[in-house]
């Protein structure tokens, strides 16, 4: 595989001054695109081969109960950069972008003196260097992006710049990073590389070697399975790399995924309710993986809830960072967890499908598009328009709350959901008894649900303010 980049990759200096012997620990978040809860080999699938995520569950931490924090992309996606329901800054579904006025984790973590990469796909503004909420725009010093989803051999937005590459998909975006990460371990720099890459989204194009590997199964099935067993390869390129350049010890690598499986594709959510674009189970329950040597010495198995948005604060504790003006928060640190004296969660988590429509991304074509330009073939194009709502141009109402939202407490799940006459209905159930969530419960428990439906309202309320402008 080739990866061609016209310059050479420079780690930008930091106003912190670094101490000689910089003991913090290294960050590496790899996130897939579509993989359902039961897409792996360690929860049981019969056919799927993911040798490299097995081992990782079996010799790290593996979290049973963690949670993607929307059912689509680009939204989890911002909860990873900010901490935050995507709501709060307008990011309400695939398409949507960061606003500029967001504090993310590449930021803060620069600000203290972290080198930071993005490798893959984007999906929260354009990859022009020009938008403020490309990755450069967002705290990332380099990066290797495309827009959205992509195949094998994609055109990559370096720092601005498109390059092509050569070779598998997965395996081309962990080539990229590792190149990022040998530049930080030469200068002996902490760093921060978020690897996401682009499967197995459709349209599932897995090279034939990945095929042959699934003879019994239908083409579909090959595609996909192919495509998920090749980012189980970049896995153990990455995984043996680090292990070459000595840095696997005190790198904290956590795998998971931006949402459930499509639901007309052959990915499986292991059984679990519903599927991407859902707030049932199997819509944002996510298979996840925390491997850390260094702290996390013998393998443990967690069903502590967590999502997402706990992936900010997390790494800020580690790594001794603060924000002088952070927006509210919905995540939580898990480094407890990690330290293993974490059984139950502090704060129970909100989840909410606000209802607006996705903003069609092509990769393919933008990047084609932006190659054309910078070839001189077609006139110079600009980052396409905020919307209205990412410019805080529109008053949000608290009192109207559209869409799916639910609150999950412990083992306790509440989903709010709209009737045809605009009202709310509250379904109650116990994921501990019942994870498939088939039994509604509320009328066995009314002051549960009253606790948890006035929890829940209050926590939309505050979503709104957010979004209104309120924490900036």
């Amino acid at each position: 595989m080739r990866v061609s980049l016209p310059v050479s990759i420079v780690l930008l200096a930091s106003t912190t001054v670094l101490s000689a012997e910089d003991d913090r620990p290294n960050f590496i978040l790899c996130m897939a695109d579509d993989q359902g809860w039961g897409d792996v080999g360690y929860y049981g699938h019969p056919v799927l081969q993911t040798p490299v995520l097995d081992e990782m569950a079996a010799a790290g931490l593996r979290l049973d109960r963690f949670y993607a924090a929307h059912p689509v992309c680009s939204p989890t996606r911002g909860s990873v950069m900010t901490g935050r329901n995507p709501n709060r800054f307008a990011c309400f579904s695939w398409g949507h972008t960061l606003r500029p006025e967001e504090v993310t984790v590449a930021e803060a973590l620069r600000d203290a003196g972290y080198a930071t990469g993005h490798f893959g796909k984007w999906h929260l503004g354009s990859v022009r260097a020009e938008d403020p909420v490309s990755p450069g725009g967002s705290g990332f010093d380099e990066w290797m992006s495309t827009p959205n989803f992509y195949e094998n051999s994609p055109l990559f937005s370096h720092r601005g710049t498109v390059v092509e590459t050569e070779g598998e998909s997965s395996a081309v975006t962990v080539e990229a990073a590792l190149e990022f990460i040998r530049s930080c371990q030469e200068k002996d720099q902490p760093f921060l590389a978020v690897i996401w890459f682009g499967n197995p989204h459709t349209p599932h194009e897995a090279l034939p070697e990945l095929r042959a590997l699934y003879p019994d199964a239908t083409k579909a099935e090959q595609n996909y399975y192919g495509e998920i067993t090749g980012i189980d390869r970049a896995m153990g390129l990455l995984r043996s790399e680090l292990q070459q350049l000595g840095v696997s010890e005190n790198t904290l690598l956590w795998y998971t995924s931006d949402n459930g499986p499509q639901g007309k594709s052959p990915g499986s959510s292991g059984g679990l309710r519903g599927a991407k674009a859902s707030l049932w189970e199997g819509g944002i329950r996510v298979p996840t993986i925390i491997e850390w040597p260094a702290r996390i010495t013998a393998p443990r198995v967690s069903d502590v809830p967590g999502f997402t948005s706990d992936i900010y604060p997390t790494l800020l504790e580690l790594a001794g960072a603060s924000v002088e003006h952070q927006p509210t928060l919905d995540g939580e640190s898990l480094v407890p967890l990690i330290d293993g004296v974490m059984s139950e969660r502090n704060h129970p988590m909100g989840f909410w499908v606000y209802d607006r429509k996705g903003i069609s991304t092509p990769a393919a074509k933008l990047m084609q598009q932006l190659k054309d330009e910078q070839d001189g073939k077609i006139p110079a194009g600009e980052p396409p328009a905020l919307t209205p709502a990412a410019r805080m141009e529109v008053e949000f109402n608290p009192e109207d709350r559209p869409g799916h939202a639910c609150w999950i407490d412990g083992p306790w799940k509440l989903h709010r959901i709209l009737n045809e006459s605009g009202d709310a209905d509250y379904r109650l159930y116990n994921l501990d008894k019942d994870v498939l969530e088939e039994s509604d419960i509320s009328d066995d428990h009314p002051e549960r649900v009253r606790r948890m439906q006035d929890e829940l309202d209050a926590w939309q309320r505050s979503v709104i303010r957010s979004l209104n402008g309120e924490d900036y």
